[in-house]
């Protein structure tokens, strides 16, 4: 068998996630590589943490980015916090609420879940009810769901785990520096995310932050960590002054986080939130024109991830198979329940840009009507430029 040159397709990358990584980041990507006992290398972790507690909105000392994708923070939250025969309440109400479910079985806990459709926010009622009539002391729940595009409101919540003395686990992974966050006013005790969405770096790493009352919880277990890769008392011991050995880390991907994070910080937060909002703002006043419908609940729809309708005759997989063959972008189609009934597009980090909400706009609309869907021609464009104009 003959292997060729690597030469991956140029994409852009407007689905679920990975997003774009800009030419700093692949740089950083590209430098020398040092050992894990470097005084080069301690530093630049140092410089990281620094960045990743500005991004999280928080001072925890226990906040670094573990050797894996989104998935290992979500491993390592419940991993670390529950033991078998744990109870733990669970919003459910889209995919990644559902695989909370799953991990916490696979650890031996038990889920209570509370249960809302698919696009819909989940009631801090809801959430007291559960734990109300359950022995939970945790509570879980996703921030973005990137399955709906549904933002959670997380204040709300949280205000219930001093009321039940109980910890709040928030999955900020489409959210993290998309959208508001901030983990210690609002008295989130874990929180984690993944460094290929809204941070513009390649999927590998997962963002975790946890406060002093969550490690506590930790340090004080009645049985082991199941999963020593990310136990968390371990790892904490290299990311801290005492620079024990756990596990090899990923010098080139910390490169290119603190790269991505320096990216962030020189915009600042509140800019980023507030140019990923306007940006989906003006993508779903075009989308509306057009004459498609939004899926995911008014006044809650997540900004770096923006959930359309298929309308009826429409083929999903024909759709966006032209839209990567024809133009290079990529948007993904629904999962679960709502798989072949929505698109869903995402604006994530530097992919948020007046520029492709307008080229996403025209490119779908062209697309829509190859396969046979006539929308309202040129609106779509027409009312995010009007919209760009008098915001």
């Amino acid at each position: 068998m003959e292997f060729m040159d690597l030469n991956p397709p140029e994409r852009i990358l407007l689905g679920p996630g990975p997003s774009n990584v800009s030419a700093r980041v692949m740089k950083a990507l590209s430098s020398p590589i040092v050992g894990y006992m470097d005084p080069y290398f301690f530093d630049i972790m140092n410089q990281t943490q620094i960045l990743l507690r500005n991004t999280f909105k928080t001072k925890n000392a226990l906040t670094l980015p573990l050797s894996g994708t989104g998935s290992a923070g979500m491993e390592a939250a419940f991993s670390n916090t529950i033991e078998a025969g744990d109870e733990v309440v669970v919003g459910v109400n889209g995919y990644f609420g559902e695989r909370m479910c799953e991990v916490i079985t696979h650890l031996g806990g038990t889920p209570v879940r509370v249960v809302e459709e698919w696009g819909r926010i989940i009631s801090e009622d809801a959430i007291e009810g559960a734990l109300k009539n359950s022995k939970a002391k945790i509570i879980a729940i996703v921030h973005g769901e990137t399955s709906t595009g549904i933002e959670q409101p997380i204040k709300e919540i949280a205000a219930l785990t001093k009321k039940y003395d109980a910890i709040l686990i928030v999955d900020a992974v489409t959210s993290l520096s998309g959208c508001e966050l901030d983990v210690d006013g609002w008295g989130i005790d874990v929180c984690y995310s993944g460094s290929q969405k809204c941070i513009n770096c390649p999927p590998g790493l997962a963002p975790i932050t946890v406060n002093e009352r969550a490690l506590n919880t930790i340090l004080n277990r009645k049985t082991k960590v199941p999963n020593f890769y990310l136990d968390l008392s371990l790892i904490s011991k290299y990311w801290s002054e005492t620079r024990v050995y756990h596990h090899t880390p990923p010098a080139s991907m910390i490169y290119a986080i603190r790269e991505a994070l320096r990216v962030v910080q020189e915009e600042g937060l509140e800019n980023r939130w507030e140019r990923h909002r306007r940006n989906s703002q003006a993508f779903i006043a075009g989308i509306e024109a057009m004459g498609l419908k939004m899926h995911a609940q008014m006044d809650h729809r997540l900004p770096s991830l923006n959930t359309v309708v298929i309308p009826d005759g429409v083929s999903d997989a024909s759709l966006r198979r032209r839209l990567l063959n024809d133009f290079d972008i990529e948007i993904g189609g629904g999962l679960g329940a709502l798989r072949g009934k929505i698109w869903r597009i995402g604006l994530m980090g530097i992919n948020s840009t007046e520029k492709n909400v307008i080229m996403m706009l025209e490119t779908l609309e062209r697309t829509l009507n190859k396969e046979g869907f006539h929308t309202n021609f040129g609106e779509g464009v027409k009312a995010a430029t009007e919209f760009y104009n008098s915001h």
